[in-house]
């Protein structure tokens, strides 16, 4: 693979446009605003910026990935793309939507892959005229830190698909982990539960977010405590992963902490709101509750 297309210059978007475009490969990415594309370049570069002070990188190896990269709102330069990846966000019928204007413009041997962090494969897959060719491509957050890359075949993946994009996640530098389709896969699986259950913790009145959070991390020894880490996620998309387990295993234990939509109802999503289980209005977040 040579050429890379990814779509939406969010959070994961720019992170997997960076690991790519450091990793030799040209990408294009596109999204449907130019100063979000314009804000993702300046992250990227920024990003790299750290890793030449860092001595990780040379100027000149940043400077090359950085003239790798263009940008559009037009999805018509993904025509001679190998690959393109969705990083839309975590809604099926937005995914569903981006899949339909992309097809047009793919040439008839590009493959397709979804960063979807939960949403079944094979449905997204069967929404595109090339469902052989599609699979799961899920990327952690922040994409240019973490290791693990879940890929997930679809029921209609052809092997030399999932062969192919596997190998791009190791040249990427990615351990492969391999989850079969069944909602929200591996990580998610485990780690949503515990986050909502964190919520349920909170709304019992068994902790407070500061006492949980501290529990976590030195009783468990998390890097960051749940309520920390739910706000780092985005509470929407928490909540939206807790709707997909709910609904696709119809398990009780599933089902999303009535605070959590509260919270998603006020708007309170976490970091990228300035607001969620923490205040980050000041110079240190203040706990909410």
């Amino acid at each position: 693979m040579r050429r890379i297309g990814v779509i939406g210059a969010g959070q994961m978007g720019s992170g997997i446009a960076q690991v790519c475009a450091a990793g030799g490969l040209d990408v294009r990415m596109v999204d449907v605003a130019d100063d979000v594309l314009a804000r993702a370049r300046e992250t990227v570069e920024r990003n790299l910026g750290r890793q030449v002070a860092r001595g990780k990188m040379s100027d000149g190896d940043m400077q090359a990935a950085m003239a790798r990269i263009s940008a559009g709102t037009d999805y018509a330069v993904f025509g001679d793309c190998d690959l393109v990846i969705e990083a839309a966000t975590e809604n099926e019928e937005v995914k569903r939507e981006v899949f339909k204007k992309l097809v047009p413009h793919l040439g008839p041997d590009t493959l397709v892959a979804t960063n979807t962090s939960s949403i079944s494969i094979t449905r997204l897959a069967a929404s595109t005229d090339r469902p052989g060719r599609f699979v799961g491509m899920h990327f952690m957050n922040p994409v240019p830190v973490m290791q693990l890359v879940e890929l997930i075949r679809g029921i209609q993946t052809e092997q030399a698909t999932f062969e192919a994009v596997r190998e791009l996640a190791q040249r990427l530098g990615k351990t492969v982990s391999v989850a079969e389709d069944f909602p929200a896969f591996i990580v998610n699986r485990i780690l949503l539960p515990m986050i909502n259950e964190a919520v349920y913790t909170l709304y019992e009145g068994v902790g407070s977010v500061e006492s949980i959070d501290t529990a976590l991390k030195l009783g468990a020894n998390h890097p960051m405590g749940p309520l920390e880490l739910a706000d780092f996620i985005g509470l929407d998309t928490c909540l939206a992963i807790m709707h997909v387990l709910y609904d696709g295993l119809a398990d009780s234990k599933y089902r999303p902490c009535p605070l959590l939509v509260k919270y998603v109802e006020a708007g309170w999503l976490g970091r990228k709101t300035n607001r969620g289980f923490y205040d980050y209005g000041g110079e240190t977040p203040v706990p909410t509750r």
